[in-house]
């Protein structure tokens, strides 16, 4: 071997890849293609591919490409930050930076809609959403959302629904974050609102069907904002507060000032900055708003023994069931941050959070003391930990100081600058800021002893917070550590096995791409520092960019969307503001198929569209006929068509260019929605198929974990011509960008600290590797197809008898012969050790499964063992050896607590608990059994139960 071949410099190819060579020809032999080249002649239409390399670096080791990105994050600098402006450094505790954050028990997990498998991460959202309500004072919160900004833009379409005033008219307090104020002018035009900017006086002042107020004001300003609430309420508003998280553990709750609804970020217990995200948003309202609130709520329920059991609850709101009716697109949160935020909360108790809060607001109230003893102008007396200095003609020495000293602070402009305290500042320096402000050195025990508080009493806090005995319990490092595994372990997560999630695409989420998230170049950054800081961010992110380019075929990337769903918004959205540039604002009318995911109809609703539904044929194409129909009855106000490619359905429809051709000449533009992007990476792009937007899951297809329900990102590609009608940022300029174009989401590059894992996988896979990743996405899902369909009749396959990188198997059959339902096959799997496939979706009654590239044969064959034993099953309830009330399916899952005890039933205990001989080796426990999910939704409980509960 020479040299290069012994560094081998596509080893990470291998270890993304999971099946070996043999693997790989065995796989073949049985799908009956002679090469991965034949398999993909065979299934991706001949007029779309791609047949030259993408334009990528070579593939690099893993060691190599750490380097690499170090050298880029070592430009960074990162200063101490006194910013704020809704972001703030913290102190992330060390076993929870471990064992959540860093831990892939935690990160790789999915959504939990499979509750039995789920119910750790279900407890710790739980804790979340308990620590939420007890901050806010109101009755229910939900289980996260995206960022402050969106939340407070959910917070204001809630409004609209709950509220009896007729004006389209939504007060805005003046003072509110200026990314806030950005995002909600994007969502306020297209569902016709007028946004009034205000006073929190003026609250009263008008008929408005609600009104948001910030709490403590962008500028550090402290307000009782209850006779302004009030005001508003007696005129039929809704009162909504954006209020800082950590302020609340020492301030009067939203709800004491007569809120109905509380929004705001959780950022600052115990999550990094990282440029501006992922963070968790928090959202409260009043109990009788939880039908129309948007988001997921946990609730608890009880098993099928009686047990207490979580759940997400209420989920009839959700887009994939109420389609254009729902109450928002949101398609996934930020559990990951959700869960670090609450155990920050279980870690530091009541007395730990009070403490931090305290210091906070005691270092705040010194260094203003010390500015006013100075001779200096405070340009307000009343605040909790930012506190603004008029300093005129001196604020840009001071300002220049401050950086000479590696600390930002915020220009406020007019002479004006705001300090921000935190979690993370010092004795050390408040001093350092107290002399580069007064040019004095500063005696901080006698300023301490001197300061007064500068919160008044009436707005002190005097409602306990944390009560519940999970925050008061696990303190010592042990207890804590052992709590965070106890709760892992009830989680069945990517390392224990596969999950075969169709059109969510759980793929390995390697190590050496996790890695730079957490180092402090990334995590440190705070989104509004002066540009010259984060060159390496932003060469990292421009180097992304310039990868997706290359992939997706495109000329320019918005890399602000926060979630596939927000990608989804922001790519209609620039559909929308290219029509209105050309004088066509009529154009609203979009075509969605029937297959379409069920946030593509939520999405255009949200954006003032028409949704005209597009049939879809016995073989789940779109049908030709009816969407010539279609687009021939709205073609003067055609304004965009949705598709998925490949199909929802997981096959390549062979008409898409004519489908995109025929939109096109009717004046539309074609949104491809990129969920299924994975199988089209090197081998076909989406801009050449005639695509004019789409995009991109890179929690899907570009390895960004899901954990567990979010975080995610969603970036837009854009032909040139909508190119000028990306997001921008009234804040902080997103390059290329047109200036005056509103944000979609609160940071400039959304959640910013998870891109590198994206960038770190192209760059490790290199051209060769991604296409290589694409054509074994094809055969793992065609092998696996070829194995059940003896057993299932499979739905839908595209031209010679190929899926693409999903298949649907068809449970109705079988279902109408035994009683058996694809619910009951989706619990029996967790006893084989499986999470199970998509259920339900697109096609009622089906599975969809999608392997992907990274599960080797070993594990692909594991599951279909699974499958066949089940369809086995199956047929002894046909054939009367099992009574239909009890047999293992319908009893699925079996807990630990099934162990124990008689055991009456009409099966044996092994079939129920070791149904093959593996599943002995690697056991997953579920430590439930079946939840009652009408029981959990009757009786709605969305706040933590009593310990004893959990017993």
């Amino acid at each position: 071997m020479s040299l290069s071949q012994l560094f081998n410099h596509q080893e990470f190819i291998e270890r993304h890849i999971g099946p070996c060579e043999s693997e790989k020809a065995a796989m073949l032999a049985a799908v009956g293609a002679s090469s991965l080249e034949d398999l993909v002649a065979q299934t991706v239409p001949a007029g779309i591919r791609f047949n030259r390399a993408l334009d990528l670096p070579p593939a690099m080791r893993e060691a190599d490409a750490l380097a690499a990105l170090k050298t880029v994050a070592s430009k960074n600098i990162v200063n101490k930050s006194f910013i704020g402006l809704g972001y703030y450094p913290v102190q992330v505790p060390g076993v929870i930076l471990r064992n959540v954050l860093e831990n892939p028990g935690w990160y790789t997990a999915y959504t939990p809609y499979q509750a039995e498998i789920a119910q750790g991460r279900l407890e710790a959202l739980l804790n979340f959403q308990q620590m939420v309500i007890d901050l806010t004072g109101l009755e229910l919160a939900n289980a996260s959302l995206l960022d402050e900004a969106t939340a407070a833009a959910e917070a204001m379409t809630l409004a609209r629904r709950v509220s009896k005033v007729k004006s389209e008219q939504f007060f805005v307090d003046s003072r509110v974050l200026p990314q806030t104020l950005d995002v909600l002018k994007t969502r306020a035009e297209y569902f016709g609102f007028e946004l009034v900017l205000g006073h929190p006086e003026e609250a009263g002042n008008g008929d408005y069907f609600g009104a948001l107020f910030q709490y403590p004001g962008e500028s550090g300003e402290l307000l009782d904002l209850t006779p302004y609430i009030a005001a508003a309420k007696a005129r039929g508003a809704v009162a909504i507060v954006a209020a800082d998280v950590m302020a609340l553990v020492a301030l009067k709750s939203p709800a004491e000032m007569g809120a109905d609804v509380a929004v705001g970020n959780t950022q600052r217990f115990g999550v990094p900055m990282g440029f501006g995200g992922p963070h968790a948003a928090y959202f409260a309202f009043r109990d009788d708003m939880k039908r129309s609130a948007a988001g997921r709520i946990i609730g608890v329920s009880i098993d099928a023994k009686g047990k207490t059991a979580l759940r997400m609850a209420l989920q009839t709101r959700e887009q994939h069931i109420r389609r254009e009716k729902a109450n928002s697109n949101i398609c996934t949160s930020q559990v990951l941050l959700a869960n670090m935020a609450g155990m920050y909360a279980v870690y530091h108790g009541p007395e730990g959070v009070k403490r931090i809060a305290t210091r906070i607001h005691r270092l705040a109230a010194i260094f203003a003391h010390a500015v006013k003893a100075a001779g200096g102008k405070l340009v307000f007396d009343r605040f909790y930990d930012t506190v603004q200095v008029e300093l005129g003609d001196r604020a840009a020495n001071v300002y220049a100081a401050a950086l000479a000293a590696g600390i930002n602070v915020r220009d406020a402009g007019n002479g004006v600058l705001g300090v921000a305290f935190h979690e993370a500042a010092t004795e050390a320096d408040l001093a350092q800021l107290i002399e580069i402000f007064t040019g004095k050195a500063a005696d901080i025990a006698a300023l301490d002893a001197a300061a007064a508080d500068a919160i008044p009493a009436a707005l002190k806090r005097e409602s306990a917070i944390l009560t519940h005995p999970v925050f008061n319990e696990h303190h010592s490092e042990h207890e804590m550590l052992r709590y965070l595994k106890k709760l892992e372990n009830r989680d069945l997560a990517m390392n224990h096995s596969m999950i075969s999630l169709g059109s969510c695409t759980m793929k390995l989420n390697a190590t050496s791409e996790m890695i730079p998230v957490t180092w402090p170049e990334f995590a440190n950054m705070h989104p509004f520092a002066p540009r010259d800081q984060a060159v390496g961010y932003l060469e990292m992110i421009e180097g992304l960019q310039q990868q997706l380019l290359a992939i997706t075929g495109f000329d320019a990337i918005s890399m602000q969307p926060n979630s596939g769903a927000q990608g989804e918004y922001a790519g209609l959205l620039a559909i929308r503001r290219y029509h209105a540039s050309r004088g066509e604002a009529h154009r609203s009318v979009c075509l969605i198929p029937q297959s379409a995911h069920g946030t593509n109809p939520a999405t255009a609703q949200m954006l003032g569209m028409q949704v005209v539904v597009v049939k879809t044929d016995d073989n789940g194409n779109v049908d030709m006929a009816d969407l010539k129909a279609r687009v021939e009855q709205h073609a003067a106000n055609l304004g965009a068509l949705m598709i998925t490619y490949p199909s929802t359905h997981g096959v390549f429809e062979q008409g898409i260019k004519e489908i995109c051709e025929m939109v096109h000449a009717a004046g539309g533009q074609v949104y491809m929605d990129g969920a299924n992007m994975n199988a089209q990476v090197g081998l076909t792009r989406p801009a050449d198929i005639g695509a004019d937007v789409l995009h991109m899951n890179l929690h899907k297809t570009f390895c960004i974990p899901h954990g567990g329900g979010g975080p995610g990102m969603g970036p837009i590609g854009m032909k040139s011509h909508l190119a000028p009608f990306m997001a921008n940022h009234v804040v902080s300029e997103v390059p290329g960008a047109v200036a005056g174009q509103s944000a979609v989401s609160a940071a400039p590059f959304g959640s910013a600290s998870i891109l590198p894992i994206s960038y770190m996988y192209i760059r490790m896979m290199g051209a060769e590797g991604m296409k290589h990743a694409t054509e074994m996405a094809l055969l793992n899902a065609n092998y696996l197809m070829q194995q059940l369909s003896a057993h299932y009749p499979v739905l839908y396959t595209g031209a010679n008898g190929r899926v693409a990188h999903e298949c649907i198997i068809d449970l109705r059959p079988l279902k109408a012969a035994s009683g058996i339902t694809e619910v009951d096959v989706a619990k029996r799997l967790m006893d084989y050790g499986f999470h199970a496939p998509t259920m339900s979706f697109p096609v009622a009654g089906t599975l969809m499964i999608e392997p992907t590239e990274s599960e080797s044969k070993a594990e692909l064959d594991r599951f279909i063992a699974a499958m066949v034993a089940i369809r086995q099953e199956i047929d002894k309830v046909q054939n009367g050896v099992w009574p239909l009330n009890d047999n293992p399916l319908v009893n699925a899952p079996h807990s630990k607590a099934d162990i124990a005890g008689e055991w009456a039933r009409a099966y044996s205990r092994e079939e129920a608990f070791f149904p093959l001989p593996y599943v002995l080796d690697n056991k997953f426990w579920p430590s439930v059994n079946r939840i009652d999910d009408v029981y959990g939704d009757r009786n709605l409980v969305c706040s933590c139960p009593s310990v004893e509960e959990y017993e």
